[in-house]
């Protein structure tokens, strides 16, 4: 069996996963899109899960609480579900603390189990009763919980705009970045005040080891080795950052850049459009399983920011603490290389290159008529995926990453549109093709194949459309 990104189902849109390992298994606690969704977050919590001896299969935890059971679904200028993050308690209980919509308070469901379901139980609130976020306090947003050895909690909270601004009411007095407090064992009741941790906002970050990028989301807390690693979003959208400290409080120093959906920071790529790929905003943290190390993040579909769905990648930490950037592949949890013999669908491309290079998703939509995009048959559902890869015209480059092709013989390609041109097929982004596989019009699915002879065993698949009209691409099938 093998499994690949995104891990889960096609029709599953899962951003913003925070890992947890419980009793043996991974959970995944993120936010739930809505398939071509008109903004973030739109549907109800939902969890999967995978044992930590085979994170090949991931089991369906149905959904684990719904946005009517909030008291305040219905007030407030967006009741988008936002990212949340569970901890177990003291007490064996797990605790889901999410955000909803902008109105700066952090609420909290509790379950006698990690798979929920999960039950209203109040929200963050100062010793003396004040409900967090009453104050005028920052905007507490993207939640993260931590607990430390010494079983202390804690939640990270912040939002990084660059200005002193009205956002969705909130005035939002400072200009700082990410924040902490430590929890009580009510898991209610905050301790002290806010405290920064040292992760600034773009306009406090000049000076700082975080300069280049500085904080804007998606607040995260793990430990290694007696290390706390900060895991955020930076101000540049597409990327993962972590900062390093011996404190849970910091001060924390810039670490590095864990993942970037467009690889920027690999390969020479400096921006996106350099890149080439579609970019949009990441979220997500990092875990440990036995003696490996993963990044979990999300990618962009349906030519917008608001169908987003989970990946993740094996990520390399140095001998002195720091994390070597992961690269986006197709693999996930397989391993070195995918099989060189079977029938894989479209949809688990790394890489997906228009003519001319890409944008970003921003948080507005737009039509794009003659774009590439991963997106699906009918609406929104859980069950019975059928993802595919539409509007591939001349020049857009399809990639997948990697192979052992030593003993593939041919290789062919299920397709359907109004298209007459050719695939050429080639183990680098610009290199000459080792096959071409000819394409004609259908309006049905149908296969063209040709022979391929490859001597390695771990390269990428890059297909370059080349002719007139536009194309859907299915599947592609490598046969020994």
């Amino acid at each position: 069996m093998q499994v690949f990104n995104p891990y889960l189902p096609s029709y599953e849109y899962i951003p913003d996963a925070e890992p947890h390992i419980f009793d043996g298994r991974v959970y995944i606690y993120g936010s739930h899109d809505k398939f071509n969704g008109k903004s973030f977050c739109l549907n109800d919590y939902v969890s999967y899960s995978a044992s930590i001896d085979n994170l090949k299969e991931w089991r369906y935890e149905g959904i684990i609480y719904k946005k009517s059971q909030d008291p305040r679904k219905n007030k407030g200028i967006i009741n988008s579900m936002y990212a949340p993050d569970v901890v177990k308690g003291k007490d064996n209980k797990y605790y889901l603390y999410y955000f909803i919509g902008f109105r700066g308070i952090i609420s909290c469901a509790v379950s006698n189990s990690p798979s929920g379901k999960f039950e209203y139980y109040g929200d963050l609130r100062y010793k003396d009763g004040t409900i967090l976020g009453s104050k005028n306090e920052p905007l507490l947003f993207d939640p993260g919980l931590f607990r430390d050895d010494d079983d202390k909690i804690y939640i990270y909270l912040g939002f990084g705009i660059d200005k002193k601004t009205p956002l969705m009411g909130k005035k939002n007095p400072t200009k700082m970045g990410a924040f902490v407090f430590e929890l009580e064992d009510d898991m209610l009741t905050v301790k002290g005040d806010l405290e920064y941790i040292g992760v600034p906002s773009k306009c406090n970050s000049m000076g700082s080891s975080f300069k280049d990028h500085p904080f804007f989301e998606a607040s995260s807390m793990r430990k290694f080795n007696n290390k706390y690693y900060f895991i955020y979003s930076s101000s540049l959208g597409h990327e993962l950052c972590y900062g390093i400290s011996s404190n849970p409080k910091g001060p924390f120093e810039f670490g590095g850049t864990l993942v970037s959906n467009g690889d920027i920071g690999l390969f020479g790529y400096t921006n996106p459009k350099n890149a080439g790929d579609f970019t949009g905003n990441t979220h997500g943290s990092l875990i440990k399983i036995k003696d490996k190390y993963y990044v979990f993040y999300h990618r962009q579909t349906n030519k917008h920011d608001f169908s987003r769905q989970a990946c993740a990648e094996e990520i390399k930490m140095d001998e002195n603490g720091y994390f070597i950037q992961a690269e986006r592949t197709s693999l996930s949890f397989n391993g070195d290389v995918l099989s060189g013999h079977g029938t894989y669908e479209a949809r688990i491309a790394s890489s997906l290159i228009k003519k001319g290079g890409n944008r970003f998703y921003g948080v507005f939509r737009f039509t794009h008529f003659n774009e590439p995009h991963f997106t699906q048959t009918g609406k929104d559902r859980e069950s019975d995926g059928d993802q595919y890869i539409k509007d591939i015209s001349d020049g857009t480059i399809v990639g997948f990453k990697y192979f052992d092709l030593s003993k593939t013989k041919e290789i062919s390609v299920l397709v359907k549109g109004r298209a007459k041109g050719r695939f050429l097929i080639s183990l680098e982004k610009d290199s000459e093709p080792i096959t071409i596989i000819d394409i004609n019009k259908s309006l049905e699915y149908v296969s063209f194949s040709n022979k391929i002879n490859v001597s390695s065993n771990r390269c990428a698949l890059y297909f370059k459309y080349q002719g007139k009209g536009k194309l859907d691409f299915k599947e592609f099938t490598l046969i020994e």
